[in-house]
């Protein structure tokens, strides 16, 4: 063998070991940033299943299928270079950004405890601005396109906590980072949601097809179980992503407003998460986070209770008036 392809395949080997090692960075790298967004993730997985809710078993997998092509495109097409242009050009603009996001988490999260509180202003105020429809795809468009307007924002501070936790990386590696945590995350969040939704049909399966013998009876009785007790699960995971909404929705406010100078109610949340853990130290973690989660909740429901009639009688009117305007410049 001569000494040029032997020098020849001494390079491809450095190559290829420089290559395997920048691959094992970013992956790293990757479960770091998706590692510190795994309180959104949870937050992200609670919110999903309530938009799934009211649907033919036939119509979940694939409207399940559709929220994930949404998000995957609200994270790889928009997000991600949206961040990484941001993050050079203009990052002051992140944070204010992702507080209008966190806004919009309070006024959804705020409209549904209204829409349980008064149920009948909430149908009357649906009548008078022409929500809600009754034609089945229009109804499964618009559950999708809501269900995707809050993962734009949930997925939205994925996208900077991942990006924050790779700040002096290059941009390609950032890129990549986004890209993998993105993906990733997409993938086990609305896998997560396929099998709570789909739980109920495994159990019915489980409970008809389990043998009759002794040996079947334990998958049947699982089988009865999940069938009987999904319903209810579904109903606390509902309960768990409207508030999951509003504390985000909080907490992203309460954060953003510290590095514009506001920054008490952020140490007021802190100060007393600290107390209480100190007074349970066996929980301090768990119970730390719940006082903080409760704070930012409180704060993320006034926040959006105070946006509801600001939404319905200034918001709401411009936009309807400015589609008007545009359809009727599109038809002239």
């Amino acid at each position: 063998m001569s000494v040029g392809l032997i020098a020849l395949l001494d390079d491809v080997a450095a190559i290829a070991k420089a290559a395997a090692a920048s691959l094992d960075d970013v992956v790293a790298q990757a479960g770091r940033a998706g590692a510190k967004a795994a309180g959104v993730v949870i937050d992200d997985t609670a919110v999903t299943p309530r938009y799934v809710t009211g649907f033919s078993p036939a119509r979940e997998l694939p409207i399940i299928a559709k929220i994930t092509i949404g998000s995957l495109k609200n994270k790889i097409l928009f997000l991600l270079p949206a961040a990484l242009i941001l993050s050079l050009v203009l990052p002051q603009a992140i944070t204010p950004l992702l507080m209008l996001g966190g806004l919009y988490l309070c006024y959804e999260g705020a409209e549904k405890v209204y829409e349980l509180v008064f149920p009948h202003a909430a149908h009357a105020e649906e009548a008078e601005h022409g929500a809600g429809s009754v034609d089945p795809k229009a109804f499964e468009d618009e559950k999708v396109a809501g269900a995707v307007r809050t993962d734009f924002i949930l997925s939205a501070e994925i996208m900077a906590i991942t990006l924050g936790s790779v700040p002096e990386a290059s941009l390609a590696m950032q890129a990549l980072v986004l890209a993998i945590v993105g993906i990733a995350i997409t993938a086990g969040v609305y896998g997560v949601v396929a099998l709570i939704v789909k739980a109920d049909d495994v159990g019915l399966w489980l409970a008809q097809r389990s043998p009759s013998s002794h040996a079947g009876a334990l998958p049947r009785m699982f089988g009865r179980g999940l069938v009987q007790g999904m319903p209810y699960l579904l109903k606390v995971l509902g309960a768990v992503g409207t508030a999951a909404m509003i504390w985000v929705g909080g907490g992203i406010i309460v954060h953003g407003a510290e590095q514009f100078g506001f920054g008490w109610p952020s140490h007021l949340l802190h100060d007393a998460g600290e107390s209480a853990a100190h007074a349970i130290p066996a929980f301090g973690g768990l119970v730390s986070w719940l006082v903080q989660a409760a704070g930012s909740g409180l704060i993320g429901i006034v926040i959006g209770l105070a946006a509801i009639p600001a939404v319905s009688f200034a918001v709401a009117p411009a936009w309807r008036w400015c589609s008007t305007r545009i359809r009727r410049i599109r038809t002239a």
